[in-house]
């Protein structure tokens, strides 16, 4: 059984003017997705500047989102590293707080070989029972995990049930689909290419666009699953502009610029994510209220 179906959100990490934690805003941010139909809760994740986070604020971070979901929909934690044995170390401690999965992205920066990641995931895999959606990534993390390794370890260990496509290439998911029989939960990481995804057999996403329009992401995966097909690809046009000015600079300075333009008072960035430029703010702004989105 998947871990979710549908719409997942990549939620950032709420920041007080001192860049500390803001667990207050963090809690209401997942009441109005959970309000607004969200599938899942996808905590320090990259949105959720998990590379920015200490090990103890990660762990926490976590701890906190599994607290304040209540368990109204699943929880799945980030727990990728490029060191094997910080990986395995964030695993067991979301495991023991009451995840419901965990994100794994491919090592960054190692370059890991084939035969690497297959060692890596194995690892991770061996040290927990929770199940585990590989997140491949190469475009920030310099490595592809190709479909021959991705249909290896879903067929050998019987937690990694899933993975969040981001390469972009539609030819490599359905690679992967076609290796793994279209059993694999095939979750999209990219928010412009959803309903291409789950034409092929993908059952979700998950999003940084859901951060701002939560309903809008729920509903394009329900109309899919209902055999709407119409308004599913009618709410994924309509979205691309709003979607395109969410990646205009690197994620997530966007969305946390448009969930302050909201006035949902996300606060800053932590260094070395810096606030963005101030004509592809002004842009954003424009394409959020073209969108129906309400500006404070």
């Amino acid at each position: 059984m998947a871990i979710f179906k549908g719409a997942g959100v990549a939620i950032v990490t709420p920041m007080n003017k001192n860049e500390e934690v803001n667990y207050d805003k963090l809690e209401e941010l997942i009441n109005i997705q959970i309000d607004q139909g969200t599938d899942a809760i996808i905590i320090a994740g990259t949105t959720g500047e998990s590379a920015c986070l200490s090990m103890e604020e990660h762990a926490d971070v976590i701890k906190a989102a599994v607290e304040f979901t209540k368990h109204r929909v699943p929880v799945v934690a980030g727990t990728g590293s490029n060191c094997t044995r910080t990986a395995v170390q964030l695993s067991k401690e979301a495991e023991g707080f009451g995840a419901d999965g965990l994100l794994v992205v491919t090592p960054y920066y190692n370059k890991a070989t084939q035969a690497g990641l297959i060692n890596h995931y194995s690892q991770i895999a061996d040290n927990t029972k929770c199940p585990i959606i590989m997140y491949n990534v190469p475009g920030r993390t310099g490595c592809n995990l190709l479909p021959e390794t991705a249909a290896e370890l879903f067929q050998t260990k019987e937690n990694i049930v899933g993975l969040k496509e981001a390469t972009g290439n539609l030819a490599q998911a359905s690679q992967t689909m076609y290796l793994t029989d279209g059993k694999i939960d095939m979750y999209s990481g990219e928010d412009g290419l959803v309903l291409p995804l789950m034409s092929i057999g993908a059952i979700g996403v998950i999003s940084v666009w859901s951060n701002v329009a939560p309903a809008k992401v729920h509903a394009l995966c329900d109309s899919f699953f209902k055999g709407d097909i119409e308004t599913a690809q009618k709410l994924q046009r309509e979205a691309l502009p709003l979607v395109n000015a969410l990646f205009s600079e690197v994620n997530p300075i966007p969305v946390k610029k448009a969930l302050n333009l909201m006035g949902l008072n996300v606060g800053p960035l932590r260094s070395p994510m810096c606030e963005m430029g101030q004509e592809n703010a002004q842009k954003l702004a424009e394409v959020m209220k073209e969108y129906g989105i309400k500006l404070a």
